[in-house]
């Protein structure tokens, strides 16, 4: 027998290990019927005569009957919840056809060109990844009586999902390469064995999950996991022959136009990530979420590609056709896009309302910026009037005649309490005061989620499809004082030297200062929380001319 090569390799691979997947399960099934075959054996034994009445085998025959019904019946649970339970779905924005009629013309011509069927649809996720997702278990569809013939044999093929940042900053022949590969796994997931192999796995892990909240069903949990373990290898070993057998397949489309592509992956990941967390995460703790995050992604890139020599020409390609233009109204599907973000990595409400409403880019920095800064601001002087009336520091004494308790909010009352003889103790009890803070209005948003604001109580699962993914774990007091003293600071620029927020596509809020941005005070502030030396922060403020003396105005 010859050596196999080529796309069949890894299909046959695949197909090898699918049916190893799904020997687990008739292994499964067989252990379940042994003692039904036994208690099968001695009653015909005893109805024929061949077993003696008193004997061993009768004695034992009722014992074996009553095990075989009591497998039957676990056997019959583990299935129903196997074949019943709800695989998770990742959550998508989905693309009907009619609004997107050339982005679907452009993947079944690229399946017709791979030779494999087409996706039974496209969605989108806030993510720079695409595969193919299945979609035909019956918990994700209309009732099978309610869906016509012809969509219920359309929709057995996978559901394309592709990364939605991909489509802004991609032009359409680079979206054509990298969704090449993607496609064509719908050849080997159309394998009767290969899907048969998922669908098993896919109902395990479901049932899994099931049986987790369900304290009455951990047999079925433990089952579920048995079987997992035992198959897990195989499906793995599946899955890589169906990617290898996929991607072997697209070698004949674009072949180095994907090389190409695969670069600006990269580059779409890191202006992708550098924007959800420096200039995203600040409007969504605001009540407030950009509804553009996919067209903003390109400005982060061409921002980085006019700062950074390592991304120099990336820019050149944006006279090209984006692949956005295949979307009949981007400007929407963007904005759903963007509120999906904000649920998954950061537990916003479903809808927009009074307290969660989408900011346009134009007005971030009046909206966002501005008023994270004098929130942030008006905080730290809370903190200063609590340490003061507590008696916290008493060993840094108010200035003579001025009573700290009530102070003006002022960049002076702040680098006053830093500098002075007990300025390190300031710093501490105000790293804790102000965590302690940040932490009790945290705990009230959970409280308000607990309470159905912005989703089901009790349920860490939005929409019962996917847990949240925090973009960041909680900042320390250090983080906390150091961005509450800059905005304090930020605020005296603007209220007294004439300075104004603004936006910086990978930085996030900035301070513009004669309309350019002023890159220096972060150095000046550290200096002041992690050393209490106040010079280099009072340069700064001599040099752009802010008034410390004067109170801010605060949120």
């Amino acid at each position: 027998m010859g050596l196999v090569a080529g796309p069949e390799a890894g299909a046959l691979a695949a197909r090898t290990r699918a049916l190893a997947v799904l020997r687990v399960r008739s292994a499964a099934l067989a252990v379940a019927l042994v003692p039904a075959a036994a208690a099968v054996v001695l009653a015909a034994g005893s109805a024929m005569g061949r077993i003696p009445d008193g004997s061993l085998w009768d004695a034992v025959r009722p014992a074996v009957t009553v095990a075989a019904v009591l497998a039957l019946l676990l056997a019959a649970a583990v299935a129903a919840v196997v074949v019943r339970a709800r695989p998770a779905l990742s959550p998508t924005v989905p693309i009907p056809e009619e609004t997107a009629p050339d982005l679907y013309r452009l993947v079944r011509d690229l399946a017709d060109r791979l030779d494999v069927p087409a996706p039974s649809a496209i969605a989108l996720t806030p993510d720079c990844d695409s595969w193919l997702e299945d979609r035909t278990h019956p918990a994700h569809g209309p009732p099978a009586g309610r869906m016509p013939l012809a969509r219920r044999a359309v929709a057995a093929a996978p559901v394309l999902v592709i990364g939605s940042p991909f489509l802004w900053w991609m032009r359409v022949a680079e979206l054509r390469a990298l969704l090449a590969p993607v496609v064509a796994g719908t050849g080997p997931a159309a394998h009767p064995d290969i899907a048969a192999a998922r669908r098993f796995v896919r109902g395990l892990d479901a049932a899994v999950a099931v049986a987790a909240a369900r304290p009455l069903l951990a047999f079925v949990g433990w089952a579920a996991r048995l079987l997992l373990r035992s198959c897990r290898d195989h499906a793995a070993e599946m899955e890589r022959g169906v990617a290898a057998a996929a991607s072997e397949r697209a070698q004949t489309v674009d072949y180095g136009l994907r090389i190409v592509a695969q670069e600006q992956v990269g580059l779409a990941y890191a202006g992708w990530d550098r924007l959800l967390n420096r200039v995203a995460l600040p409007a969504w703790r605001m009540g407030r979420w950009p509804s553009r995050l996919d067209a903003g992604v390109v400005s982060a890139l061409t921002e980085l590609s006019r700062r950074d020599r390592l991304a120099e020409g990336f820019a050149s390609r944006l006279g090209e056709r984006p692949a956005c233009d295949l979307l009949e109204e981007p400007g929407l599907i963007d904005e759903a896009a963007s509120l999906l973000a904000a649920r998954l990595f950061h537990g916003g409400p479903p809808e927009p309302g009074p307290d969660w409403s989408p900011v346009a880019w134009s007005q971030y920095p009046e909206e966002v910026v501005d008023r994270k800064w004098r929130l942030e601001a008006a905080r730290l002087h809370r903190v200063l009037d609590d340490i003061a009336a507590c008696g916290a520091t008493a060993g840094a004494p108010p200035a003579p005649g001025q009573d700290d308790r009530s102070a003006a909010p002022t960049v002076a009352r702040v680098l006053e309490r830093l500098t002075g003889p007990a300025g390190g103790g300031v710093g501490e009890e105000l790293e804790v005061r102000l965590s302690a803070e940040v932490a009790r209005e945290a705990a009230r948003e959970e409280r308000a989620v607990g309470r159905g604001v912005f989703v089901t109580a009790g349920d860490p699962w939005i929409d019962g499809l996917a847990p949240l993914f925090p973009l960041q774990p909680p900042r320390s007091g250090r983080e906390l004082l150091t961005d509450h003293v800059t905005a304090m600071v930020c605020c005296a620029a603007v209220d007294t030297a004439g300075a104004a927020p603004g936006l910086d596509w990978l930085d996030g809020p900035a301070l513009l200062v004669g309309g350019a941005r002023c890159a220096d005070l972060s150095h000046s502030v550290l200096s002041l929380i992690e050393e209490g030396d106040g010079g280099p922060l009072r340069a700064w403020l001599g040099e752009v001319g802010v008034r410390a003396e004067k109170p801010v105005r605060l949120a």
